[in-house]
């Protein structure tokens, strides 16, 4: 049997790797080493697929393990990553009555927090959605939880090395935390009809949609860096919204 059939296998396995070492650090409140971990995750998540399709070697197995790595990566992570920063916030939000931490055998947390962990739910069901739709082979019906994972984890970026007092306590606000998780989930499975960035002909007037996207977004990342994160994830969205045979 020809090894190159595992290829695509190998990297996706990188991949989950990749995202059980950035849950550790998310754990222990490293956000910046857990971030550079599902990067890596979602670097090996894009060409996993892509050297399937180039060796000819797509498989049922290869797309149940992509979904299930990606459920690590891109889904369990962004929602402690949420679970984090809800803690972090509600530390410092006077409102006693969310603000009351329960303990069970020595594992103590703020109740309010698991709300971030709404994210995790929502990546499962819409990767469960995914795997069962033929209609997402060439575009996606809400957001990927990849997309998702960048957004989630741009917020303790832009806290690390980007933060002003008035960003820190936006961002570090409960409520808008709250608000912020919501809509990650409404958009992970919203009936939406969004492009996706792999594509069978490389010609530009087939992919100038894309092409240009792609163009757009390394500049404003250049510009802005963490903060244009979040500002690439609605351009995305407004893009696809409003262009047509993309």
């Amino acid at each position: 049997m020809s090894i190159k059939r595992h290829i695509p296998n190998l990297f996706t396995l990188l991949n989950l790797f990749s995202g059980c070492i950035a849950v550790l650090f998310v754990v222990h409140g490293n956000f910046v080493a857990g971030a550079f971990c599902v990067f890596l995750g979602i670097f090996f998540d894009f060409f996993d697929g892509f050297l399937a399709r180039k060796l000819g070697v797509p498989s049922e197995l290869g797309l149940q393990l992509d979904s299930l790595a990606d459920m690590v990566t891109s889904g369990l992570v962004p929602g402690l990553v949420m679970f984090k920063l809800l803690t972090m916030a509600l530390a410092t939000e006077p409102l006693k009555e969310w603000n009351a931490i329960a303990d069970f055998n020595g594992g103590a947390f703020k109740p309010l927090a698991l709300v971030g962990l709404l994210i995790t739910l929502a990546s499962a069901y819409r990767l469960a959605k995914f795997n069962i739709d033929t209609e997402q082979q060439t575009a996606f019906k809400g957001l990927p939880t990849p997309a998702n994972a960048l957004l989630v984890l741009s917020l303790p970026l832009i806290l690390e090395y980007q933060s002003t007092t008035w960003l820190s306590q936006f961002i570090l606000n409960p409520w808008f935390l709250i608000l912020f998780t919501i809509f990650s989930c409404s958009m992970l499975n919203a009936s939406i009809r969004l492009f996706a960035l792999k594509t069978k002909d490389w010609s530009f007037q087939a992919n100038k949609v894309r092409y240009g996207f792609l163009l757009v977004s390394l500049v404003l990342l250049l510009l802005l860096q963490f903060v244009a994160i979040p500002i690439v994830i609605a351009l995305y969205i407004l893009l696809s919204l409003f262009a047509k045979n993309a």
